[in-house]
């Protein structure tokens, strides 16, 4: 762990946190089997990451069935369409992506810590894999398709919830897990240039339904992966005897959004991203509304994964972890602030170097993820993993719909614009919240 961070869950925390079966948050838990051969932080950045085998197989089923998703969406979108004539249908299947998030990350976060986490993961690919396979089936109905699209999205914030805690017991605590988590982002913005050019490919020489059947490989490589190539841990929580599972994944949400500290940084995830999102649900009105050609609405799309993943980059390799924590605050208080460009505008050029200003907002998240994981039990690590990427999700799917609403009523321009400046407004406001609950952890943690 970082020698100069200055959060860590050593500090009293609010009382609404139930007390912790086997060790006191306050205390830091003992190292699992699995992480002891993970090679001291700062030994190599994102080398040292990768030169833990656990984290290889990880990474790798990560990249397979990302790419997979990734495939599979633009397939499923052209099947759908193919079988409907529906451009609403079409896009819901997009939209059904986004919205069984929150119903899986609340409803299902207690299976995250209740289970042992590779039976978790390798459970989740399976039936994600069986639900894909029926699809590929002639004889699927549009109803079932789409039913069978909410049970992936659903599934999905329990898989990515279990393996984001589970990081914490392959790379521990400190900058390892962070630059871990980092290389998963950069993979998975990464993904979408890749995914979608393949997808486009294999839509050239496959029907939709055979493009899809790549997902249903991807999946399964995945699921072995993690079987073969991941310990097997015990679960972190044996969950009470007998108790239903709804119950213990919702104690733990209230658990989680009522302690103050950890609210606070749940939004910091959130609320960014929720505004973030509106100038690329918008992009294709506004390249129509510039005058713009199908070039430059490629160009729009690109260049905000493009800042992400440079300033990641840079991030991950250029600052110390010290570093990495000073900058949380600032960089998340100023992220959104290149959007208000919008309000004059602006041509192709200036229009894409503002989103890549956007997209090199989120360099933030590295320091904070450090915070999170430092202020979170560690009974309670799978569920607040769940939590938090259910809500990451559900936040930008919101942030999509309710910018394409504002546009059917005002220029599209205005209302990218007001986004950056509300966005900044409210980011600002939840900074201030953030470093309050830091000062006092800071203090308690001294005192």
């Amino acid at each position: 762990m970082p020698n100069d961070h200055t959060t860590a869950a050593g500090p009293p925390r609010e009382p609404v946190l139930p007390p912790e079966p086997a060790s006191s948050p306050g205390q830091d838990p003992a190292p699992e089997a699995g992480a002891a051969s993970a090679p001291a932080p700062g030994a190599g950045g994102y080398r040292a990451v990768l030169a833990v085998r656990e984290f290889r197989a990880v990474f790798a089923a990560h990249l397979l069935s990302l790419l997979g998703v990734v495939v599979s969406e633009l397939a499923l979108t052209v099947l759908v369409y193919d079988l409907t004539g529906s451009p609403l249908l079409s896009a819901l299947t997009f939209a059904l992506g986004f919205l069984p998030y929150v119903v899986g990350g609340t409803l299902f976060a207690g299976v995250a810590d209740r289970y042992p986490a590779r039976r978790v993961l390798v459970t989740c690919d399976l039936i994600c894999a069986g639900c894909v396979a029926v699809m590929v089936l002639p004889a699927t109905p549009v109803a079932m398709l789409l039913a069978l699209r909410c049970v992936v999205a659903a599934v999905a914030p329990v898989f990515t919830g279990t393996r984001t805690a589970a990081l914490t017991d392959i790379l521990g605590e400190g900058d390892l897990y962070v630059l871990g988590r980092s290389l998963l982002r950069l993979v998975s913005q990464s993904a979408l240039f890749v995914g979608f050019g393949a997808g486009g490919v294999l839509l050239t020489v496959l029907s939709p339904r055979g493009a899809i059947t790549f997902t249903v490989v991807t999946f399964l490589c995945s699921a072995a992966l993690l079987r073969l190539g991941t310990h097997d841990r015990p679960a972190r929580t044996a969950g009470e005897p007998g108790g239903p599972l709804l119950k213990e994944s919702l104690a733990g949400a209230r658990a989680l959004l009522g302690d103050r500290r950890i609210r606070g940084l749940l939004l910091l995830f959130w609320v960014p991203a929720f505004f973030v999102v509106a100038p690329e649900a918008l992009a294709a009105p506004y390249v129509d509304a510039i005058g713009a050609g199908p070039a430059a609405l490629g160009l729009l799309m690109c260049a905000m994964a493009v800042g992400h993943i440079g300033a990641e980059l840079y991030v991950g390799t250029a600052l110390a972890p010290g570093a990495r924590s000073r900058i949380v605050l600032p960089v998340a208080a100023v992220g959104l602030l290149p959007l208000m460009l919008y309000a004059f505008r602006p041509g192709t050029a200036l229009t894409a170097a503002a989103l890549v200003l956007a997209g090199a907002g989120a360099a933030y998240v590295i320091g904070l993820d450090q915070w999170f994981v430092d202020a979170v039990p560690e009974y309670l690590r799978g569920r607040a993993m769940t939590v938090l990427t259910a809500g990451l999700m559900t936040a930008q799917g919101l942030g999509m719909a309710l910018a394409g609403l504002a546009a059917e009523f005002f220029p599209v321009h205005r209302v990218v614009a007001s986004s950056g400046a509300v966005g900044t407004v409210c980011t600002l406001l939840l900074v201030v919240q953030v470093r309050r609950t830091r000062i006092r952890y800071r203090s308690a943690r001294q005192g």
